[in-house]
């Protein structure tokens, strides 16, 4: 039995990622969980210049879920290269996420990160809803995405997975733009623009009064437009919102994912990683599966099924 994953051109373990945000700079979580069960860690969005994130409060736990408002908080570009990178070792691929307020931020930082060593892959944020400038911005126009995507590929030959947001007309659109300026897989999706309000104090929660909502809430909405992506395109597909479990990893898996993300369940149980692992290997023994392909896009609809 085989759990490694093929992203592209990038090979990994386990289909098991760490998401972008969750996992710090990807060493952080070293001593105390086992991350040899990840085939990969994306460290938080590293953006050109050092961003001092929102203002506090930054969370809000709903209880059903999480709204988180962070603003991509990070030291930078060239911190991270000259100062971080060097230093991370982890027993899994290193996937660095990028982000920016400009295209031209986005190409600048490619740049910076194509000679380093270290790293596996890009994953191209245009989908946080927590910034003002860039983010989500870029990832709701077919256009936009088309030319955050191309700058980047034109700095660089690493892998580049887009990552896309939830709440758009229409998410093949931006998924079909982005695979054509240089897109090698897509992490689908981001989290969902949301607000929660204290009615003691008539304020919304957070600091910056809007946020993005994580944990099982999204995962029914990640998985729709992951099964829709997965039977109308042919590029691979990286499912992220609300895995908790080994059933929730196998459902994306079903609809078409070849690996997935888990995110705020880590805040939760800090042996889920190992547990959804385990889940996947136990399922796989059950059924006779030998490898993730052997149910990857099982559960998508044939034309004659549909009705089609």
């Amino acid at each position: 039995m085989s759990l490694e994953a093929n992203v592209g051109s990038l090979t990994l373990s386990s289909p098991l990622i760490g998401a972008s945000g969750l996992f710090g700079f990807g060493d952080e979580y070293g001593e105390l969980l086992d991350l040899s069960v990840f085939g990969a860690v994306v460290t938080k969005t590293i953006t050109m210049r050092p961003r001092d994130g929102n203002p506090p409060p930054r969370v809000v736990d709903l209880g059903h879920g999480m709204i988180n408002s962070i603003g991509l908080e990070n030291p930078g570009i060239h911190w991270f290269v000259e100062e971080k990178l060097g230093e991370i070792d982890i027993p899994c691929r290193l996937i660095v996420s990028v982000g920016g307020d400009t295209i031209d931020d986005y190409r600048r930082v490619a740049s910076l990160l194509e000679p380093a060593d270290g790293i596996a892959a890009l994953e191209v944020n245009i989908s946080c809803p927590n910034v003002d400038k860039g983010g989500l911005s870029f990832g709701c126009d077919a256009d936009s995405t088309s030319a955050v995507i191309g700058a980047v590929r034109g700095e660089t030959g690493l892998p580049l997975i887009a990552k896309l947001p939830p709440l758009v007309s229409c998410i093949a659109d931006i998924a079909d733009a982005a695979c054509a300026s240089g897109a090698d897989a897509l992490a689908v999706s981001n989290t969902l623009p949301s607000i929660s309000i204290n009615i003691e104090s008539e304020r919304p929660r957070l600091g910056a009064g809007k946020g993005g909502l994580s944990g099982p809430p999204l995962k029914p909405v990640s998985l729709f437009h992951v099964y829709n992506l997965a039977g109308a395109l042919d590029v691979p597909i990286i499912g992220i919102g609300g895995i908790e479990t080994a059933d929730d990893a196998i459902e994306y898996i079903l609809a078409g994912a070849c690996a997935f993300e888990i995110g705020s369940v880590i805040l939760k149980w800090l042996n889920s990683p190992a547990d959804i692992v385990k889940g996947i290997k136990e399922f796989m023994s059950a059924r006779g599966y030998r490898s993730i392909e052997d149910f990857k896009g099982k559960a998508l609809l044939r034309k004659e099924e549909s009705g089609g």
